[in-house]
C-alpha cells in the first residue's frame, strides 16, 4: 500500500511540474478595466481614505505577466496600492515587477490615499495620478482622482509611554478619578468655530468652566468614532445656524456629522459619540443645528437653573437616541427628530421641558424597535439602584408624535416624585390594540377631547403624510392629518425652514406648502 501511495505522489508531481502556468507571455496592451477612472470620495488633508478598488481583467485565452505596475509619479505618488495581495517593490506599494494574471482571470488592484491640501491643484482640490500597466507601446493607465478639504484638526495630545507607545490626553467624567475619557479641554484660540474650513475632532472636545464655544453659522463639524463635545460645569455651547437660502447647499445650517465623507456612510448610524451637556453647564443655545449618525444626539445630564434651548433642529440616525435629558431644562421649537435605535425622545428622571411645533418621529430600520418615540419618565435606573425625581412639566403642543410602532408615546410614573404633564393639540399614534391602557389615567388624558389631540389608532387614520421618511424628510404633503390642527395660543410664526404658518398652524415643525 505504501508503494502504491509514493506512486501516487510521485506522478503527481511529475504532471505539475510539466503544467505550463507559468510559462508565460508579456501583457500586449490588451487588459481590461472595472473602470477607466477611480474617484476616491473627498478626504481631509493628511487624512488617509479608505480602500477603494479596481478589477483588472485578462480576457485572453494565453497566461500572461505583466512586466510593470507602477504609480505615475512613483515614490513620490501619495497614493499606495496593493496588487493582488502584494505590497510591491520595498513595501511601499509604488511598483510591481512581472505581475502575473493567468488566461480568462481577473485580479484586484486596492488603492488608498493620503494627501495634504498642498498636494492637490489649487483651482479645484483635486490630488491625481494614473496606475500604469507595462510601459512603451503596451502602457495602459487608469486614472486616480481624490478632492483634499482642508480642515481644522482637534484632538488629544499624546506622550511616549517609554515601552514604544502612548498614553493620551483624557478628561474626568464625574466625581469618579478612574472615570476618563480620552479627550481634552480647548484652548481660548479653539473657543469659536467658522466657516472658513471644517473641523475634525478626535476624542471628546471639551468646553472649559466659564467659557463658551461659539460655532458660527454655517460651520461643519466632523466627529471621529468615539468622540464629541463635552460642555463642563458652568461651561455653555452656542450654535448660531441661521436660515438657508438653498435647501441643497444648507449654507447656513451648523453641521454635525462624522468624519467618513465617503457617500456610503452619509445615513450611517453610531459613527460618533455624543454632544454631552454636563450637569452644571449654563445658557446652552442650538440653532438650526443639523446633529446626524451619532450614538446620542444630544445628552443633557440636568443644567444650573438655565434651560437650553433648542430651536429648528434637526437630529437623524442615532444608533440609541435622539435627545436624552436627565432631569433636563429644554425649551424646545421647531425640533424634527427621526431614526433612533431606542427613543427620538427620551425625557428621564423628571425635569422640565417645553416642546411646540416639534416633530418627533422614528422610522428606525436597523433592527426591530420596541422602545415609543417619545418617552416621558420621572426615573432612572443604573441596574443597581432605582432613582426618581419630580417631572415638574413635560408640556408638548402643537406638534407630532409618530411612527410605525403601535405605541409612540411612553409614560412611567413613579408615585415617589411628581409627574406632571400636558400633550395638547398634537397628532400622535396610539393605536392600543389590546386596550392595555385603556384605564390608566397616565394615558385616558391624551385622548380627552378637550386636549384636541389627532389619535391615530392604525397606520392608514390620521396619516402625517411625510414626504419621505427613509430619507429623513419630514415635511408634510397635502391630505397630512395635522393640516390647520394647530392651536394659535401655541403658534411658533416660523417653522424650521422660515416658512411663515397660516392660522391655524399645521402640526410639527414644517408647515405645508401648495
Amino acid at each position: 500500500m505504501r508503494y502504491s501511495i509514493l506512486l501516487l505522489v510521485v506522478t503527481f508531481i511529475s504532471l505539475t511540474s510539466c503544467r505550463k502556468d507559468f510559462d508565460t507571455k508579456p501583457s500586449n496592451g490588451q487588459l481590461e478595466f472595472s473602470k477607466t477612472t477611480v474617484y476616491l470620495d473627498t478626504v481631509f488633508t493628511n487624512t488617509s481614505s479608505s480602500t477603494y478598488t479596481l478589477k483588472v481583467y485578462n480576457r485572453s485565452n494565453d497566461d500572461i505577466h505583466i512586466p510593470s505596475i507602477a504609480l505615475g509619479q512613483g515614490d513620490n505618488s501619495k497614493y499606495r496600492i496593493m496588487v493582488d495581495g502584494m505590497s510591491g517593490r520595498d513595501g511601499k506599494g509604488k511598483y510591481f515587477e512581472n505581475v502575473e494574471l493567468l488566461a480568462k482571470d481577473s485580479m484586484y488592484v486596492f488603492i488608498e490615499a493620503t494627501a495634504s491640501i498642498a498636494d492637490a491643484k489649487p483651482t479645484d482640490l483635486l490630488y491625481t495620478d494614473k496606475i500604469l500597466f507595462d510601459g512603451g507601446s503596451n502602457q495602459q493607465s487608469v486614472d486616480l482622482v481624490t478632492l483634499i478639504q482642508d480642515a481644522v484638526f482637534l484632538y488629544p495630545e499624546r506622550y511616549p509611554d517609554g515601552n514604544g507607545g502612548y498614553t493620551y490626553e483624557e478628561l474626568q467624567i464625574g466625581s469618579d478619578p478612574s472615570n476618563t475619557i480620552r479627550g481634552f479641554f480647548l484652548d481660548d484660540t479653539e473657543l469659536t468655530f467658522t466657516n472658513e474650513k471644517p473641523y475634525v475632532i478626535y476624542g471628546y472636545a471639551a468646553v472649559p468652566p466659564n467659557k463658551i464655544l461659539n460655532i458660527q453659522a454655517g460651520a461643519r463639524v466632523h466627529f471621529h468614532d468615539q468622540s464629541g463635545i463635552i460642555v463642563a460645569n458652568t461651561g455653555s455651547i452656542q450654535v448660531n445656524g441661521a436660515v438657508s437660502t438653498n435647501p441643497d447647499l444648507l449654507e447656513n445650517e451648523v453641521i454635525f456629522e462624522g468624519d467618513r465623507l465617503e457617500p456610503g456612510f452619509a445615513e450611517v448610524p453610531g459613527q460618533w459619540g455624543t454632544i454631552l451637556l454636563t450637569d452644571g453647564s449654563t445658557n446652552n443655545s442650538f440653532n438650526h443645528l443639523t446633529i446626524k449618525n451619532a450614538t446620542v444626539g444630544l445628552f443633557i445630564q440636568g443644567q444650573d437653573a438655565t434651560t437650553v434651548q433648542i430651536k429648528n433642529t434637526q437630529i437623524y440616525n442615532s444608533s440609541n437616541v435622539g435627545i436624552l435629558a436627565r432631569t433636563g431644562k429644554i425649551n424646545g421649537e421647531n425640533i424634527v427628530i427621526n431614526k433612533a435605535g431606542q427613543y427620538a425622545l427620551a425625557c428621564t428622571l423628571g425635569g422640565t421641558y417645553d416642546f411646540t411645533h416639534c416633530t418627533f418621529a422614528n422610522y428606525w430600520t436597523g433592527s426591530s424597535r420596541q422602545s415609543p418615540a417619545v418617552l416621558l419618565d420621572n426615573t432612572y435606573n443604573d441596574g443597581q439602584t432605582l432613582y426618581f425625581a419630580d417631572l415638574t412639566q413635560a408640556n408638548i403642543r402643537n406638534s407630532i408624535i409618530f411612527g410605525p410602532n403601535n405605541l409612540e408615546i411612553g409614560l412611567n410614573k413613579n408615585n415617589g416624585a411628581a409627574f406632571n404633564y400636558d400633550i395638547e393639540n398634537t397628532l400622535i399614534k396610539f393605536n392600543d390594540v389590546s386596550n392595555q391602557f385603556g384605564n390608566n389615567p397616565l394615558y385616558t388624558s391624551i385622548k380627552d377631547a378637550s386636549n384636541a389631540n389627532v389619535i391615530s389608532n392604525n397606520q392608514a387614520a390620521n396619516d402625517p403624510k411625510f414626504k419621505n421618511t427613509g430619507k429623513n424628510n419630514l415635511r408634510i404633503l397635502l391630505g397630512s392629518a395635522a393640516i390647520a390642527k394647530g392651536n394659535n395660543t401655541f403658534i411658533i410664526s416660523q417653522d424650521a425652514d422660515g416658512v411663515t404658518r397660516t392660522s391655524p398652524p399645521d402640526l410639527g415643525a414644517y408647515q405645508h406648502l401648495p
